[in-house]
């Protein structure tokens, strides 16, 4: 095979059916809108709307609870990090830390950090740096002879109201160098 002949697979791209081109075309004059209406006319937002009766979504009962401000940890068990050890994936004499736990394979996602939990058990001796554990992982991981060091996450609407503050200053102290400049 050369360059030259690399082509898509039979069907992978089709093109668009241009519309308002003709009677002949099969979508000329109304572009298969058909006659007059909301539909017909541009910007038709009623995805859900029935016409006026209570949409499903509405009429369907609602359950449960999102919360906006819940954590989300990436949760390893100590059993699981003993797991890791033995079989060779994680080195017990540094600091573990949300990277090596990522790298060994043991914690996915966790955009929060990683939260260890008190399953199994644990042998080895080891430094964590971590968001949170629990209090079976904590016991768990003195009793080895190890130590535990918390990472504090920054609460993002702390962060955004500290740089919203460090711009006002900003913009504060430019105001008084312009009015010290004219006098």
């Amino acid at each position: 095979m050369k360059l030259n002949e690399l082509r898509d697979n039979p069907g992978a791209r089709k093109t668009r059916m241009r519309v308002g081109r003709g009677i002949g075309s099969g979508k000329g004059k109304t572009s298969g809108r058909g006659q007059k209406g909301q539909t017909s006319r541009s910007g038709v937002s009623i995805f859900g709307f029935e016409g006026g009766q209570m949409p499903l979504h509405m009429r369907l009962p609602k359950r449960g609870f999102n919360n906006i401000f819940g954590k989300d940890y990436a949760e390893v068990n100590v059993g699981a990090i003993q797991k890791a050890i033995d079989a060779g994936k994680l080195d017990a004499k540094g600091t573990l830390d949300h990277d090596a736990l990522k790298a060994a394979g043991l914690a996915r996602g966790g955009k929060d950090g990683v939260r260890v939990l008190g399953k199994g058990e644990l042998k080895a001796k080891l430094s964590l740096k971590i968001a949170g554990a629990s209090k079976g992982a904590r016991e768990a991981i003195e009793k080895a002879g190890g130590s535990i060091e918390f990472i504090e996450r920054k609460n993002p609407a702390e962060l955004a109201a500290a740089k919203k503050g460090k711009a006002r200053e900003a913009r504060l102290a430019d105001k008084t160098a312009k009015s010290a400049a004219k006098a």
